[in-house]
């Protein structure tokens, strides 16, 4: 009997760097003259919480994408702001955005539907596969490598984005709803 997951892999690759980032503009600007277009991220490691994060900071980015809401002018910095829980752009680079001194970090891939219809969101589960040669590529040009691992909620994630508080004693899914709450302030 077949055990599926219910939540398909967000087309997201967790890197390392070879040497932690030094050159911030440099690494900017190899990745956005190496990648394929502008629905491709760069992000910091901590701040991806999930699956289900990832999923749904999409799903908010396609539907403001459709109505032409966005606040940012490209997708890539749509999730940025979006996975930060904020309007401000330059606090979304600052907070979800990778720094001086990271040494992992993610590589995303924001798929593109034709069409989103609330009522049937169907993702197809090979996006993730449809992209792994592209992500490799992308991740050599930078100077990293792939590493064999999925988004994790983790409290270092939540201070980066912003988040105070007392965060002992959380559990997993605890720390991943104050993501997906914190996210959800970019909407209002």
């Amino acid at each position: 009997m077949e055990i599926a997951h219910p939540t398909p892999w967000f087309p997201a690759w967790g890197v390392k760097f070879h040497k932690p980032i030094d050159n911030l503009d440099d690494l900017i600007s190899k990745f956005n003259d190496f990648r394929e277009d502008n629905r491709w991220a760069l992000l910091a490691e901590e701040i991806v919480a999930s699956e289900v994060h990832l999923w749904t900071s999409w799903y908010a980015l396609r539907r403001r994408e459709e109505r032409k809401e966005m606040i940012a002018r490209t997708p890539d910095v749509e999730i940025l702001r979006l996975i930060s829980g904020t309007h401000q752009i330059k606090s979304a680079f600052q907070r979800a955005g990778v720094k001086k001194g990271d040494e992992r970090a993610w590589i995303i891939y924001i798929p593109k539907t034709e069409e989103l219809d609330i009522e049937e969101i169907k993702i197809e589960r090979q996006i993730y596969s449809n992209k792994d040669d592209d992500a490799r590529k992308l991740a050599e040009f930078i100077d990293a490598k792939i590493i064999p691992r999925r988004p994790m909620p983790i409290v270092n994630g939540l201070e980066r984005i912003g988040i105070e508080g007392n965060f002992t004693n959380l559990n997993y899914s605890q720390i991943e709803d104050l993501f997906l709450t914190h996210m959800s302030l970019s909407e209002l």
